[in-house]
């Protein structure tokens, strides 16, 4: 395998602007929280991410793409009240998450999560609006009572200030945006409202840019009280900026200003409690626990500084804060934060300048690593012609297209990274996808309201730059954009995924001669999707995200452009074959008219098959797949090998998925099954190492060489490679091997614990949503993990009991019944006796047969090709890459598996080079294009005269 390390591929992450999570900290909520819990980003070039915690593997399901000119500056997430059934049916109607978001304009944006858009706005005659927050919910004064009195609004208002000091109320009643009041401060000239929140459902505080703190009621709109902060320190500006304001569980008010102090304000009379100076610049946002023991804040001095209420009564007035550590994991600016606490997660979200997430545990802190996620998006934005070596990125409204060298080792510098072509787009909104062809011909940019199709010929110049002719598209396929576009391997077909997740298919007819170009068929195939919902909700009061879980991230052609596939963040795959048109469908399909946009009939039944067709050809769906557990991240058709060239089956039937909680599929996609393969490959025997990585998989590719199908698979900074066609080990044999190995190496002596099986536990054991277990050994700041337990008044009965191992018990209670996983990626499940079974079955059934056939042949191949050996050690090297060796009667077998993280962030990896058919290749080219921090412009910082 040859890899081209592409660092030469520009691409500057957008500084963190805002940070929000979907539910607020619920001390009730059971296990993980929420089942519709997200994370949203916004970033300075618009664009706002989606992120699924996943309990810790942080997945990102999809990204709203922003525009020029605009910049992501503040989230709130809103959810309706439950509606009430009117029939007195007692079946309650969750309440819908609504997002909203500003950028520095007088605007209020909602966004369609179903489709990416924005949904609507709301503006007025105020001015910038600096900051935004969401009302607390309405939760009823005692469980009996469902119902508020008195006409009260049980959802939740919008506030919002602004830079000409006022605050303006906005309400969400009726699934629309309207404005209710209007809050403004009795002072002679307009100060801008930099910092909100709420101190319950009817008070509001604000923090100004004069030194002061306001209290109103938004009922009256009345102004309670005015808080001064006094002048600045001397040397410097005498108004002190009050960037940041928040409310503890009882009402305590805290605050984060221009001096680098954490000031403390009683709920009641609202007199100065306590003030920490522990940032040498000014402190940007904090945020607090839900139990009200914890504040955690961030400034321009990079530094994130953690203060605890020291022991004591719960209501002691008298209990002072404290710093308990202050660090450094952001390169700039720690801008915003974001909390988010249920029984079992606690963590601080945290973003700014840096364009990096850091996820640091809250409750545990001392106790788990913090964890940095990559800058970078999980969405690849890059693509590949395997037959011209072209490598095409985008980003924004540009994209740009490079030659890789035939000679990877070549020392000309400039024949690897030549730049041969640039598009940028005109209009404001950013790419949301981009495909290139095979050959290196075509190329397809869509945003979510255009789509353009490019012609690429080479150029007569000694340069080798590209000639690039903006083709005419039919407004049938370039209005409405696309959320995703994909071209087939042999340019014929163009799948085009609408913003509301319509599938529509474009026919393109490849010129005749030279002086002809692309032509596209002005008349739109659409193909219907299986009619599966996402799994119901744990309980109405979590909300409802609509039809946002079908959102399709995946999309795949076969080689031979026969069969296409896609894939939602609910897990659900649906598949379609190309075919003749049937004879009957020909007359009807003459009648439709030039230009219009052919569409199924929706009524019909889902097994007819009268689909339109474009030149007797047609897209039949197969049958429905077996739904997965969580959402697709990747998938691939598996090519076919000389081992399967003798069947009578169709090329390339076999489609290779892997879902965002990394579980390996394989499907029969024309009997709409799971294959052998993946029957007896469940994701319990998958290697632990893969199993148990936190970054999830962005992106790979399946292909054909050294005579077995090999499947890649990369993530933000890892590589792994399996081979397809055997079987992967089962834990028992390779616990049994490892422990044999252990046997061998260390003799007679007592086993030990090494450093690899320490590491493995700790990542199996519970964690808060951030990074692994720290060792006891290891710990710095920790509370202990042992407790002294009581039971009625005799001292003597304590007993100590182990806190950790008592937690993770009540974790594994948690799970189904039926072992599969409740949203946690590194549970195994309980499918390997089923697959030890199917094994076995299949190794009599290949026995039997043999013995009939040819007894010299029994037992040397199983289904699919896979070999009968078993694993019985997996050797690593001395850089921490696995073999995946096997060791079969003293005899080494090609490795199953191979895995390396020495990689910095990486953008995407594509193939080179011809790929996929029958002919087996004894190497690959891959493309890995990284982007490390130290190659990003990310602007000045602040950096003091010690450092």
């Amino acid at each position: 395998m040859e890899l081209h390390r592409c660092r030469f591929v520009p691409y500057n992450p957008q500084a963190i602007n805002a940070l929000e999570f979907s539910h607020p900290p619920s001390p009730k909520a059971a296990g993980q929280g929420a089942h519709t819990l997200r994370l949203a980003v916004g970033r300075a070039n618009g664009d706002i991410e989606i992120w699924n915690p996943l309990r810790g593997a942080w997945f990102q399901e999809t990204i709203i793409r922003g525009g020029k000119g605009r910049s992501i500056e503040g989230l709130a997430w809103t959810l309706d009240p439950i509606e009430e059934p009117a029939d007195g049916s007692g079946l309650r109607v969750p309440g819908r998450l609504r997002l909203f978001s500003i950028g520095y304009t007088n605007t209020v944006t909602e966004w369609d999560l179903e489709k990416g858009v924005p949904a609507r706005h709301s503006s007025g005659s105020y001015g910038e609006i600096w900051c935004l927050t969401a009302q607390p919910r309405w939760t009823p004064e005692n469980n009996n009572k469902q119902n508020a009195s008195d006409g009260e609004y049980t959802g939740q208002h919008l506030a919002i200030g602004c830079a000409d000091g006022s605050i303006v109320i906005l309400s969400t009643a009726d699934n629309d945006l309207r404005f209710v009041r209007r809050l403004q401060a009795t002072t002679t000239k307009n100060v801008r409202v930099l910092s909100i929140t709420f101190q319950n459902r009817n008070i509001l505080v604000a923090g100004y840019a004069d030194s002061s703190i306001r209290l109103f009621d938004i009922r009256s709109g009345r102004l309670l009280r005015t808080i001064s902060l006094g002048r600045g320190p001397a040397g410097g500006p005498k108004e002190i900026l009050v960037w940041s304001i928040k409310t503890l569980p009882d009402g305590t008010l805290v605050s984060g200003d221009s001096t680098g102090e954490i000031r403390f304000w009683d709920a009641k009379n609202y007199s100065l409690i306590q003030r920490l100076h522990s940032h040498k610049a000014d402190v940007l946002d904090v945020a607090v626990s839900i139990d009200g023991e914890s504040v955690i804040s961030g400034g321009t001095d990079r530094k994130t500084v953690l203060y605890r209420l020291k022991p004591g009564k719960k209501n002691d007035k008298s209990r002072r804060w404290a710093e308990v550590m202050h660090r450094r994991y952001h390169t700039h600016d720690v801008k915003k934060f974001a909390v988010y606490e249920s029984k079992d997660i606690s963590i601080a979200v945290s973003g700014g300048p840096g364009a990096t997430l850091v996820v640091l545990p809250l409750r545990e802190f001392g106790k788990e690593h913090h964890r940095t996620l990559s800058n970078l998006p999980q969405i690849s934005q890059l693509a590949s012609s395997s037959s011209a070596r072209y490598l095409m990125s985008y980003w924004e409204r540009e994209a740009r297209i490079w030659r890789i060298a035939q000679e990877p080792g070549t020392s000309v510098e400039n024949q690897r990274n030549q730049l041969v072509g640039r598009v940028l787009i005109p209009g404001e909104d950013n790419i949301t996808s981009a495909a290139l062809s095979s050959d290196g011909s075509v190329l397809v940019i869509s945003t979510m309201n255009d789509l353009r199709i490019f012609n690429l010929s080479p150029g007569d110049d000694e340069d080798n730059t590209l000639l690039i002719e903006d083709l005419d598209v039919p407004q049938s396929v370039s209005n409405g954009g696309a959320r995703v576009v994909s071209l087939s391997p042999d340019r014929r077909w163009l799948s085009i995924i609408r913003p509301n997740n319509d599938i529509y298919l474009a026919k393109l007819s490849p010129p005749s001669s030279p002086d002809e170009t692309l032509r596209i068929h002005p008349t739109l195939l659409r193909v219907q999707r299986s009619s599966g919902k996402a799994p119901s909700l744990r309980g109405v009061t979590q909300g409802t995200l609509g039809s946002y879980d079908r959102t399709i991230r995946s999309v795949t052609f076969s080689s031979n452009g026969k069969l296409l596939a896609t894939g939602d963040l609910s897990g659900f795959v649906d598949c379609w074959i190309l075919e003749k048109a049937p004879e009957q469908q020909l007359a009807s399909a003459k009648k439709a008219s030039n230009g219009a946009v052919s569409l199924d009939d929706e009524s019909s039944d889902e097994e007819d098959d009268n689909e339109t067709e474009i030149d007797g050809q047609h897209w039949k769906r197969l049958p429905p797949m077996p739904s997965l557990r969580s959402g697709i991240a990747f998938m691939s058709f598996r090519p076919e090998t000389a081992v399967d060239s003798h069947k009578s089956a169709p090329v390339e039937d076999r489609l290779v998925v892997v879902t965002s909680t990394h579980e390996l599929v394989e499907y029969e996609t024309l009997k709409g099954k799971f294959s052998e393969w993946s029957q007896q490959n469940p994701k319990s025997h998958l290697p632990e190492d893969f199993t148990y990585l936190k970054d999830r998989v962005m992106g790979g590719f399946c292909d054909v060489f050294q005579g077995s199908t090999k499947l890649l698979l990369y993530g933000p900074a890892w590589m792994w490679i399996f081979d397809l066609t055997r079987n992967m080990p089962s834990p028992k044999a390779a616990a049994d091997a490892a422990s044999t190995e252990l046997v061998k190496a260390s003799g007679p002596q007592k086993r030990k614990r090494n450093a690899v099986d320490e590491s493995k536990e700790e990542l199996m054991k519970y964690n808060s949503g951030a990074g692994s277990l720290i060792p006891a050994s290891q710990a710095t700041v920790s509370m202990g993990t042992k407790i002294r337990k009581i039971e009625g008044k005799n001292l003597n009965d304590a007993e100590w009991v182990d806190v950790e191992k008592h937690r993770h018990q009540r974790q594994n209670d948690d799970d189904d019944v039926d072992g599969t996983e409740t949203g946690n990626p590194f549970l195994p499940t309980r499918e390997a006796d089923f697959a030890h079974l199917r094994r076995e079955i299949a190794d009599d059934e290949g026995s039997a047969k043999a013995l009939l056939t040819n007894g010299d042949e029994a037992g040397k191949s199983l289904t699919n090709g896979a070999s009968l050996a078993v694993v019985v050690s997996n050797d690593t090297n001395t850089d921490g890459e696995s073999d995946g060796k096997e060791l079969v009667s003293q005899k080494e077998a090609p490795p199953m598996f191979w895995h390396s993280h020495r990689f910095r962030d990486i953008l995407g990896v594509v193939p080179l080079g011809s790929q996929g058919g029958v002919l087996a290749k004894e190497a690959v080219e891959l493309a890995v294009v990284e982007r490390p921090m130290w190659d990003l412009d990310l602007g000045d910082r602040y950096v003091k005269d010690y450092e």
